[in-house]
């Protein structure tokens, strides 16, 4: 089940929040939040909720007897039972893959399918372990608890990833009120329509001409695919996140952001400050500085990086070309934090907004062609390689319709802080601010009745 679906909208939202709402017991509502959590996973994944169930239980278990003597060992067995999960379900047909071609083996692939978000709530059960581990919260002794912390529905498929550290109070001790539920819902209508309005026609451009034959597009075409898929992801990632985090304030959570306009970014360092908070900071205080960080050497030091980067990449997907935009951005880090730093400080912010630009978009095509031909085609064609293309094709494939020239403008003008811009100049008009809100939701249902194309990116993590 997705956010943008009728099912969600119109069946499972309101259900939910009658039952949640119906009474004032913390307890009754937290015994709410995870049945309706596991019922909305189990919609997509009726099986893997076994999984997730088991999952909750083993470390729950762990995690308390680790706690009592701050068992080594028990914490190492947590660690590979969880990666060990992860790497069965999301890597196995990967390594095998590249096993049977080095060796030319005749060897059939196992029948694993990928169980929806186990990357973002794996991750989340690491920082819970670790910090438990670490002492830096308390251990949590009510397995209904633990179990809302892991599997609650705003953030169970698509992020943010939360920390156990970010809502350990607000489990058992948070408050509901009108502000913070009237805060949320407008949250999760901006959401929405990011992915319906924006990502949802930027991913109808970007995979029909990445599907077509590119010595025919050239040129005009996958430049427009490139922008229409760095579109896409942006206000699909973020749009998924907006309305994760505006479900978790209507219910009294708080969880942190995890996008700040990362197109606005002046350097790659910056973009990543910027954009998917919560994955770069799980990276950094997990793995890049137990691994000694910045105080360490300058060769250690970029192997550090390289390391962080490759994993960044890898967790992203079962795929090389997802390890090669991984140690894409991880050499372009390197050279601007010892290379760059002091050139870039002295561009003009035009040149250090287009240098970002451009390398990001890069990176996107990378991270969009899983198929190696797919990608050397693509690039030779940003080379010129096979000309301007055929640009009758866009016509053809009715990508030049207003609906989707609307989109581009709204995706452009809106990946830098326009609606900040708007609710400030209208800060004493809340209700403009929230007939505009109205007017989208009522936009966005209309785009989700009439639409056939509703992608969901999510399904490879």
């Amino acid at each position: 089940m997705v956010f943008s679906s009728l099912v969600f909208l119109f069946v499972f939202l309101p259900l939910f929040l009658f039952c949640y709402f119906i009474t004032k017991k913390r307890k009754i509502r937290n015994l709410t939040l995870l049945i309706f959590s596991l019922l909305f996973y189990a919609y997509g994944e009726p099986i893997y909720i076994l999984l997730m169930i088991l999952s909750i239980f083993v470390n729950y278990i762990l995690a308390i007897i680790m706690s009592k003597n701050n068992n080594k060992f028990l914490f190492i067995l947590a660690i590979i039972f969880n990666l060990g999960l992860l790497g069965f379900f999301k890597y196995t047909n990967f390594f095998l893959d590249n096993i049977i071609n080095i060796f030319n083996l005749n060897f059939k692939f196992l029948s694993i399918t990928l169980p929806i978000g186990i990357s973002f709530y794996t991750f989340q059960i690491l920082s819970y372990i670790i910090d438990v581990y670490r002492k830096k919260v308390p251990i949590q002794k009510n397995i209904l608890l633990l179990g809302c912390y892991i599997s609650a529905f705003p953030q169970l498929i698509a992020g943010p990833i939360v920390r156990y550290s970010t809502i350990n109070e607000e489990l058992q001790n948070r408050k509901e009120t009108i502000k913070d539920f009237a805060i949320g819902l407008r949250r999760f209508i901006i959401g929405l329509a990011k992915k319906v309005i924006i990502a949802n026609e930027m991913a109808y451009v970007a995979d029909t001409l990445f599907a077509a034959d590119i010595p025919n597009i050239g040129f005009i075409g996958i430049f427009i695919a490139a922008i229409a898929f760095t579109l896409q992801i942006y206000f699909d990632f973020s749009g998924y996140s907006d309305m994760a985090i505006g479900l978790g304030r209507m219910l009294g959570f708080h969880y942190l952001e995890n996008f700040n306009y990362p197109y606005i970014a002046k350097s790659i360092t910056d973009f990543w400050r910027r954009w998917h908070i919560s994955l770069s900071s799980f990276f950094r205080d997990y793995i890049y500085i137990p691994l000694g960080g910045n105080r360490v050497s300058i060769f250690k030091n970029i192997l550090n990086i390289l390391i962080v980067w490759s994993l960044t990449g890898l967790w992203h997907g079962a795929s090389w070309n997802f390890v090669i935009w991984g140690l894409y951005y991880g050499i372009i880090l390197i050279i601007e934090k010892f290379v760059l730093k002091k050139f870039l400080e002295k561009l003009p912010n035009i040149f250090k907004h287009l240098y970002t630009l451009i390398l990001v978009t890069f990176g996107w095509i990378i991270f969009y062609c899983t198929d190696f031909t797919m990608l050397k085609e693509s690039f030779l064609a940003l080379l010129f390689k096979y000309g301007f293309g055929n640009t009758s094709l866009l016509w053809h494939y009715q990508l030049l319709s207003p609906k989707i020239i609307v989109a581009f403008i709204l995706g452009i003008i809106f990946s830098m802080p326009t609606f900040q811009i708007i609710k400030n100049k209208f800060k004493n008009s809340k209700l403009v601010l929230d007939f505009i809100l109205i007017i989208l939701f009522l936009i966005s249902i209309l785009f989700i009745l009439v639409a056939s194309y509703n992608p969901f990116i999510y399904f490879r993590f």
